[in-house]
């Protein structure tokens, strides 16, 4: 009986504890403990672009002493289109300079998404220009700047706190009018954004990435902006998207800027920085084989359309009728079918440049050739051409020349070039361009 009385007494105090308890805190007034944030390093000593300065033209420095700085992470690896590289630059917009860090450790996104605040302390490691770009990294036996061991990444770089957590900055992309700018120094390991960008027409049709024997392979792929400026994106083996086909559209690119030795290689993060929703144009400088996009014609005479290294810049495709003496030509050079479907306005213009005295290079269009250029119903379209015959390298712009009788249609551009036994000119023609809206 004793024992009991005892058990109910131990429930009894046990529900009036547990009453007590619950009657001093409101369900409503739970709290989370507040996440209290430090930084690890403490604050900069040195700008980033002062920081980047001290690199040499070739070769590394050690950094021996504390030298820190802050940064914002413009790359990602979350699409595997980076590897185990970190990209960043000195502010979220108009940077004043960018950095490449090597880390042997993959997924940074995690612990740095882009736009993450990041301050470095770079003492223990290497500074330098490495295959193109300015990096830092550690000391490795084998390469002149090495990647920082996994283990000891935190050793050297660390978040920024916001308060009560890492500082994640919206980035803006740096903008360029063409990728001609884009291929600077001062942006390489920078974010920008160039608009009316496509990919080049022998792209079409093509995955982002190649693939051998099932594995996908590191590829660039070839891009191109409306004024006619060329370069690469340089795609990951390993990227997620690597499977995707390339959009035939034009749109703005956004991309981190980057340089492999000498060759421009931009990184794409993910496919929204692949916004092409705009029709695409038709350009041609003529770095290619000249029948990926024309048809060379001869109607008559042995010389022949031909792509030679002249240009504006080079190459370019030449017409010349002189072989020794001059001679009688009538010669053709059509393009592949331009479509112009879904156009509400569209012009056409090209450079030319002439030497010695000769007929004038006509310029046409149609939307019926019959493979034929002598049965085909041509429209002729005015231009300007090189009027100086004296000299070469005098390039002149055709002017805007409308097509805008062509739209929602599929059309061929020609030009035709004729000589004779009393004049023979040779004529350059160079960066032919269709545009519109």
């Amino acid at each position: 009986m004793n024992n009991i009385k005892k058990y109910l007494s131990l429930v009894t105090g046990i529900a009036f504890a547990a009453i007590s308890i619950t009657s001093c805190v409101q369900k409503d007034d739970w709290e989370t403990p507040p996440i209290k944030c430090e930084n690890k390093f403490p604050e900069p000593t040195i700008t980033m672009a002062a920081f980047k300065a001290q690199a040499p033209a070739s070769g590394f420095i050690y950094i021996g002493t504390d030298q820190i700085f802050d940064g914002y992470v413009v790359s990602s690896d979350e699409s595997g289109n980076f590897y185990k590289t970190i990209s960043f630059q000195d502010k979220p917009e108009n940077p004043t300079a960018g950095l490449q860090i090597e880390v042997d450790r993959a997924s940074n996104y995690a612990d740095f998404p882009v736009g993450a605040h990041i301050r470095i302390n770079a003492k223990g490691l290497r500074l330098g220009l490495d295959r193109g770009a300015v990096k830092i990294g550690s000391v490795d036996p084998i390469y002149p700047i090495g990647r920082i061991p996994g283990a000891l990444v935190s050793r050297y770089v660390a978040g920024v706190c916001n308060g009560s957590g890492l500082d994640i900055a919206t980035l803006k992309p740096t903008e360029l009018a063409t990728l001609k700018i884009a291929q600077d120094e001062k942006y390489i390991n920078t974010l920008v954004k160039v608009p009316n960008v496509q990919f080049s027409a022998g792209e079409i049709g093509k995955k982002y990435i190649d693939y051998v024997a099932g594995a996908g392979v590191d590829t660039d792929r070839g891009i191109v902006d409306q004024a006619g400026n060329a370069t690469v994106i340089r795609n990951s083996g390993f990227s997620t998207f690597g499977s995707t086909l390339i959009p035939e559209g034009k749109g703005d690119l956004t991309f981190v800027v980057n340089r492999y030795n000498s060759s421009w290689q931009m990184l794409i993060r993910n496919l929204k920085d692949v916004n092409f929703t705009g029709k695409r144009f038709f350009f041609e400088g003529f770095d290619g084989n000249l029948a990926d996009n024309w048809d060379a014609v001869s109607v008559v005479g042995a010389q022949v359309w031909n792509i030679q290294q002249f240009g504006n810049p080079k190459p370019c495709v030449v017409m010349n009728g002189f072989a020794g003496t001059n001679q009688v030509n009538e010669d053709w050079l059509i393009s592949k079918p331009i479509s112009l479907n879904g156009f509400t306005s569209a012009v056409l213009s090209f450079e030319t440049d002439v030497r010695y005295a000769g007929n004038v290079l006509e310029v046409f269009v149609t939307d019926t050739y019959t493979g034929d250029p002598t049965t085909t119903a041509w429209t002729p379209l005015s231009a300007t051409m090189d009027p100086n015959n004296a000299a070469f390298n005098t390039w002149t712009n055709s002017g805007d020349i409308s097509l805008n009788a062509f739209v929602n249609k599929s059309v061929r551009i020609a030009f035709k070039y004729t000589s004779t036994t009393t004049g023979a000119a040779t004529w350059e023609l160079d960066n032919v361009k269709v545009v519109g809206n």
